[in-house]
């Protein structure tokens, strides 16, 4: 008689252990975040993210080597669900009209507000706590200041190529001009979080964005 197979069970139960522990890790950076966020990465020990999901010390240590180690993942999380803004509709190369262009400019800052300025806590970890941890993580975010000038850049020079922005736009420093606008267009969100005020200021700069740079 054939033996009755146990390979099945055994790799249902394997993937569900793996599901289980993404799971947990992924619950550590997100409460790691929290706690960074609204009491600071000095003021937060490895005893306060924890005890927020429950676990011992021994089972933190499983996941990441200590809270200098957390930082690093927290801030890659937050970098991801900023990348995914940019998909493939919002791509540098995805508009081909200034029309076009206007409607991803549309998109991305409406996403970029959800993310940056209605959890505040984003914002603040990014621009205020980490950068005051060690130098290389305060060189590791002027790093996505870069990315974020280049990636910027980008978009300005698809328009360029395409002729629906001005032919003789300085795309690069016009790209950091731009990052500079964000940067600011945050702070002052979080100084001032009246959605109306956002709004404003949002449009303000979106129409820079078209106005300062299309071909005329």
């Amino acid at each position: 008689m054939t033996k009755p197979t146990t390979r099945a069970p055994r790799a249902a139960a394997g993937g569900a252990v793996a599901r289980r522990k993404a799971e947990l890790r992924q619950g550590i950076i997100d409460t790691a975040f929290v706690c960074f966020a609204e009491k600071g990465y000095h003021a937060t020990g490895i005893a306060d993210i924890a005890g927020q999901l429950g676990i011992g010390h021994g089972t933190f240590y499983r996941y990441f080597s200590n809270k200098r180690d957390i930082i690093d993942h927290v801030i890659d999380d937050l970098a991801a669900r900023i990348v995914e803004t940019l998909g493939t509709e919002n791509a540098p190369d995805a508009a081909t009209s200034l029309d076009e262009y206007r409607a991803q400019l549309d998109r991305i800052g409406t996403a970029l507000t959800r993310i940056l300025i209605q959890d505040r806590r984003i914002a603040q970890l990014l621009l205020f706590h980490a950068t005051g941890i060690d130098d290389e993580l305060t060189a590791r975010l002027y790093g996505l200041l870069d990315t974020a000038d280049a990636l910027t850049a980008g978009y300005l020079e698809h328009g360029v190529e395409l002729g629906y922005l001005r032919a003789d736009l300085d795309t690069l420093n016009t790209a950091k001009a731009v990052t500079g606008m964000l940067l600011a267009g945050i702070v002052h969100g979080l100084r001032d979080p009246d959605e109306t005020s956002i709004e404003a200021l949002t449009e303000a700069i979106r129409r820079l964005l078209i106005d300062g740079v299309r071909k005329d």
